[in-house]
């Protein structure tokens, strides 16, 4: 999954951001790993089941909204 933000530094905060809960999140059933490139983030999941690729995913979601959000306000 690619996300592009408007501009690198947007991009930058949300990767600091979100960096902690994808080193420590669990790999029993699945694994996932984040990648900043410029502007872009890219978010890989690697998983054994359909079940715990669409909980990681949410995860994953979940954790950008709310970086993004709080990314807002602050600004």
């Amino acid at each position: 999954m690619n996300l592009d933000f408007e501009d690198i530094k947007q991009a930058e905060i949300v990767y600091k951001s979100v960096l902690l809960e994808f080193k420590t999140s669990p790999e029993h059933r699945s694994k996932m790993d984040i990648v900043l490139k410029d502007s872009c983030i890219t978010i890989s999941i690697d998983s054994n089941d359909a079940t715990s690729f669409r909980a990681s995913i949410n995860s994953a979601i979940k954790w950008i909204i709310l970086s993004v959000e709080v990314n807002n306000i602050t600004l």
